[in-house]
């Protein structure tokens, strides 16, 4: 579903050559030009986790908040080429993934 809303969202960016810059790694797979996020898997094991400790008698009201401290830099080179736009190269160094 993100992907779909994405890329009409990237689309409709490009048209009018904006950048599209998203919450989401999916959402740049998709032909947005950037995202710099928590990952979902990641965000998905840390709920598991919580999931696992509540079944396993944890009451709610124990358990730790915990904050994100991993985010990644995804940026899309076809779609920055596509709207005119040169990224940085001190930005592409510190990417996660760079799709070309």
């Amino acid at each position: 579903m993100i992907d779909g809303i994405a890329s009409q969202i990237a689309g409709i960016a490009q048209e009018h050559r904006l950048p599209p810059v998203f919450p989401f790694r999916e959402a740049v797979e998709a032909d947005g030009l950037m995202s710099y996020a928590t990952s979902f898997t990641e965000a998905q094991r840390r709920a598991a986790s919580y999931v696992h400790r509540l079944f396993n008698g944890a009451r709610p009201g124990d358990l730790s908040i915990e904050q994100a401290d991993r985010f990644e830099l995804v940026v899309n080179l076809k779609t920055a080429r596509t709207i005119g736009l040169t990224v940085s190269p001190s930005i592409l160094v510190q990417a996660d993934q760079v799709i070309e």
